[in-house]
């Protein structure tokens, strides 16, 4: 988790060009199918006639997500081929690898970046960098099949992106896989809906008085650590979300004893907690149909307190 953030500026000037707004793409916040399609900005005569300040203003409420709260952007590899925008806003037309800046900020002041993705045709077999990754199921279409379609593309995380802001309360390192911890460069898969998602869970919190405090117990997971897991003893499905960087498996942890909080009052923490939590994560999706997914409750056990299980594969599941 992180909190704040200093700002790199914006580009005030440039941004009031008018018209700006009709540069925006549908699916600024889709990286990897699978997952909900995020509506596309409806750019108005009212809109492009607004002065300078209302026009920046437009360009940048979109990038930041149903919850305000994302602090990376990202776009499909073509889509800003045509657009001013690019122009505009450098950062956002380099097509290398990372997280850059844009030299954009958000309302209050954190930096924005772009997120560019290594291709996944670049893994040639299952490491990357010596860093183990495996298979994702299909990706070797002779051995095994899948119904999901496989990731674009992968973020390549070093010690000094690690702990870049991707919204304003997660980091980067939040969703890494948890093995190989000496390994570097690490690669993670992860879907900005999902962060959306996440914030907008943070946000009903603290609407009902509790703490924003929601932490990832386990996020992106590479197939071959997923597949350690995978069985009776494990728990974890061949085809898990997680693998697809569109799932988290979260509890809120105000106190920072590393485990849920007491959120339904009854003095005690127990599975009775991970259903409220779950409670607020539906209200969330029923508020906010684009980020629909699975919403799974699990009890404590001799390794971790009770948690749960919230995705954006854009249909719903519970259990």
């Amino acid at each position: 988790m992180r909190h704040g953030g200093r700002a790199t500026g914006t580009i005030a000037g440039a941004l009031g060009v008018i018209g700006l707004g009709a540069t925006m793409v549908a699916g600024v916040l889709g990286m990897t199918a699978p997952g909900p399609a995020v509506p596309a900005v409806v750019t108005t005569a009212a809109a492009i006639a607004a002065p300078a300040t209302d026009s920046l203003e437009q360009v940048i409420r979109p990038l930041l997500g149903l919850s305000g709260r994302l602090r990376a952007v990202s776009f499909a590899t073509d889509s800003l081929r045509a657009s001013p925008l690019a122009a505009l806003v450098p950062a956002l037309a380099t097509r290398t690898p990372g997280l850059h800046s844009t030299g954009l900020a958000a309302p209050n002041g954190d930096p924005i970046r772009v997120l560019n993705l290594v291709p996944r045709r670049a893994k040639r077999g299952p490491t990357w960098n010596g860093y183990r990754v495996g298979f994702w199921p299909g990706e070797q279409a002779a051995r095994s099949s899948t119904r999901y379609p496989l990731p674009d593309g992968f973020l390549e995380v070093t010690p000094e992106n690690q702990d870049l802001p991707l919204s304003q309360h997660f980091l980067v390192r939040d969703f890494l896989t948890h093995d190989q911890p000496q390994v570097w460069p690490k690669v993670l898969v992860i879907r900005l809906p999902l962060l959306d998602k996440l914030e907008l869970i943070a946000a009903e919190l603290e609407a009902l008085g509790r703490p924003a405090a929601v932490r990832v117990m386990s996020g992106f997971r590479t197939p071959q650590y997923n597949a350690l897991g995978v069985g009776p003893r494990g728990g974890r499905a061949r085809d898990s979300r997680h693998m697809y960087g569109d799932a988290a498996d979260i509890y809120v942890d105000a106190d920072g004893n590393g485990s849920m909080d007491d959120l339904d009052g009854d003095g005690r923490v127990s599975i009775t907690d991970a259903r409220w939590l779950a409670a607020v994560a539906d209200r969330v999706e029923r508020e906010h149909p684009a980020i629909t997914g699975g919403i799974g409750i699990y009890r404590a056990n001799a390794v971790h307190g009770p948690f749960v299980h919230v995705d954006v594969r854009g249909t719903t599941a519970r259990w």
